[in-house]
């Protein structure tokens, strides 16, 4: 099972050939230096970069690239080499972001020949730093770790070299970055021209919200709340041109000195890879081809289903399952997400076109309208005539074109919707029937559905990935409710809190047993109706907390929990944790705030928001904000860490890339159905089998 790293947390390697994978959503640069056991570099002959991408035992790409895999081999290391420290880096010169507080949170994972990860870190926190030590492999008593770094360099690579005791630090920093810009202008020409009129499938730039760096889209954020992207940052499934499968990265190389000539290895990571983070301008001409070329990653994937020949003229038929990906769940992630991009860009392209007509209809009817023999009589209303015909034509040809476009979307939607796991399904789907508990995460989870205006019918899956990287903000306020129908506040807050409840338990589904523990705070005991699937089943770690001192002391244990865990890493001693630690993930679900909670609570919260995702404790609260607002800006901080979600249809999730606003729909259970129930009482039994 894959060991997902914290800062400064470390990790056995058991293999010794081993692949570093990274996914940044943005061109950087993948570099790695050779340490002694102080961890001291002794030159540049000690370094791996793009203008020298080979040491014994190690290989970078050649360029900059959004995906990364590096190639190690621990045997053929040099006995004086006890660390290799994995660089990240933004290109300088090339017109991109200048720090990673703008970008998608990179991705790190540290895998077999097979592709099963070993470790894995998501490095946050970054900001001003254009510069990283993502992580580094050191040795110690014969045997290698994996340790998580985190560690970044406003300065850039200058810096990080000079802070590795490098003499030679800006001299190799400017010759790794002519390298890469070499690099970049022979490995991303322009695109070809297409003559077929299709509509290729590519990758844009992971969605940012504002929090994050991304543009603030007018006129889409919810009451009080900052926009937010539906998916957020995407470390998986970045799409770019096909990579050859490479040959075995590690059979010509030979221990020895760092510096020394090494053979030309036939491993090339990522060099020829089209760079996936430039999104292609909306266009709307062409059909969506279902082979998806631009879903490609440079991991080589098992052999996808292949689709049955489609007739002359006809577009080809979908099957679920047909992006890149090492397993089936990694496939059907990377298409949803791909659907996603699709239906954002074709949308994208019907407005502009829509707005092309009416600027270029004003434009002509201003031209009719300043010459005043053209004004009145029969001139003038002729020219009025043709200007509207002219905008007619071109909205008409745009809609058949999105008409299209979703047409074929939604025809892929009813393929892939069947086939999606139990994380990714919606709660009628029957997959939910034969549900036994897993045994390993998911790579990510279904939290509603999202939809555009002028596509009402198709639904997208909005799927997250795990673990939850911030908490959830389930809106019990009344600008919850896009269509007005739920107008009494009680019925909200009844809402809300089921939808809670199905959030809850769909995160229990989804991980192994005894994996997740869900606490929850009930101060007035009104949501003990909507909590009472939980409740019965046996799920609950205990009995909601009800009352100031139940808030009080689920709170100081939480936090406790995270203090501790976070002494432990910073100190390097992960391991020290009592015997009787519960290192599953924590999920507290919060209702009725500010109900029972004085100013040390809230600061409780607001800590456990902010320092407990990156320690496996995340929050969930049921709220209204207008309820909150005697508290004043001193809670701004928390509503804007939390991403917000609604128990009714609403437009306030912002899409930055285009600049839509999606409609979110929220996972609610049917009415009547027991599969809440029958779902909660496998995860009950599998627990006290755990036991």
């Amino acid at each position: 099972m894959t060991a997902e790293l914290v800062r400064g947390q470390n990790h056995p390697l058991s293999q010794a050939r081993l692949e570093i994978r990274i996914s940044a959503g943005t061109p950087i640069v993948a570099a790695a230096t050779l340490g002694d056991e102080q961890g001291r570099i002794h030159g540049v002959e000690w370094v791996a970069h793009p203008g020298t991408p080979t040491l014994p035992g190690l290989e970078v790409s050649r360029q900059a690239a959004a995906d990364h895999r590096l190639a190690v081999d621990l045997d053929a290391m040099p006995e004086a080499v006890h660390r290799v420290s994995v660089l990240l880096a933004l290109p300088t010169g090339a017109g991109g972001p200048s720090r990673f507080g703008a970008v998608a949170t990179p991705f790190v994972a540290v895998t077999g020949l097979d592709g099963n990860e070993v470790a894995s870190y998501t490095i946050t926190g970054l900001e001003a730093e254009s510069a990283v030590v993502a992580l580094e492999l050191y040795r110690r008593q014969d045997a290698w770790k994996v340790r998580a770094i985190g560690q970044g360099y406003a300065g850039g690579l200058a810096d990080l070299f000079t802070d590795q005791g490098l003499p030679q630090a800006q001299q190799l920093a400017d010759s790794i970055n002519e390298a890469v810009a070499q690099g970049m202008a022979r490995s991303v020409p322009a695109p070809p021209p297409r003559t077929d009129g299709d509509r290729s499938r590519q990758t844009a730039a992971p969605a940012l919200g504002p929090d994050q760096g991304g543009p603030a889209p007018q006129g889409t954020s919810g009451p009080g709340s900052q926009p937010t992207s539906p998916y957020g940052p995407q470390t998986s499934g970045a799409a770019g041109q096909p990579t050859p499968p490479p040959a075995s990265p590690y059979g010509t190389q030979t221990p020895g000195i760092p510096g020394q000539p090494a053979p030309q290895p036939s491993y090339q990571g990522g060099a020829g890879a089209t760079d996936p983070a430039q999104p292609s301008a909306p266009t709307s001409g062409g059909s969506i081809n279902y082979s998806h070329p631009g879903r490609q990653t440079a991991a080589p994937p098992p052999p996808p289903p292949t689709a049955p020949p489609a007739q002359p003229g006809q577009p080809a038929q979908p099957v679920a399952g047909d992006a890149t990906g090492w397993s089936m769940d990694e496939r059907l992630y990377n298409q949803v997400w791909g659907m996603f991009e699709d239906l954002a860009r074709t949308a994208a392209a019907y407005r502009s076109a829509v707005d092309f007509a009416d600027s270029r209809m004003d434009k002509e009817l201003d031209q009719v309208l300043s010459d005043p023999r053209s004004r009145i009589g029969g001139q003038g209303d002729a020219a009025r005539e043709a200007a509207q015909a002219k905008h007619t034509q071109l909205v008409n040809q745009a809609r058949a074109t999105l008409d299209r476009d979703i047409a074929q979307l939604t025809a892929e939607s009813e393929v892939v919707e069947p086939a999606l796991p139990h994380a990714y399904a919606r709660w009628d789907n029957p997959v939910w029937h034969g549900y036994r508990v897993p045994m390993e995460i998911p790579m990510a989870l279904r939290l509603g559905d999202l939809h555009l205006p002028e596509s009402d019918r198709l639904r997208i899956p909005m799927l997250v990935r795990l673990p939850l990287e911030r908490g959830l903000w389930i809106d019990s306020g009344s600008s919850g409710s896009l269509d007005g129908s739920y107008t009494d506040s009680h019925d909200l807050r009844r809402l809300a809190m089921e939808t809670a409840v199905a959030h809850a338990a769909r995160l229990l589904a989804v991980y192994p047993a005894g994996e997740f523990t869900v606490h929850v705070i009930d101060p007035a005991g009104s949501g003990a109706q909507a909590l009472a699937p939980l409740v019965q089943s046996g799920v609950l770690a205990a009995p909601p907390a009800v009352g100031a001192a139940g808030v009080a002391e689920v709170l100081a244990r939480l936090t406790q929990r995270v203090d501790l865990v976070q002494m432990a890493v910073r100190g390097g001693a992960p391991d020290s944790l009592p015997p009787d630690f519960d290192t599953s993930e924590q999920l507290l679900i919060v209702n009725d705030f500010p109900h029972g909670f004085d100013d040390r609570a809230v600061n409780q919260l607001r800590y456990l928001a902010d320092e407990g995702p990156a320690v496996g404790v995340h929050l969930m609260m049921v709220a209204d904000r207008e309820e909150a607002a005697a508290y004043g800006p001193l809670l701004d901080p928390l509503w804007r860490s939390l991403m917000r979600l609604t128990p009714t249809p609403d437009d306030h999730l912002a899409d930055p890339w285009v600049g839509h606003a999606w409609t979110y729909e929220p996972p609610l259970v049917p009415p009547g159905s027991q599969v809440l129930q029958h779902v909660l009482a496998q995860v009950a039994a599998a627990r006290a089998n755990y036991r």
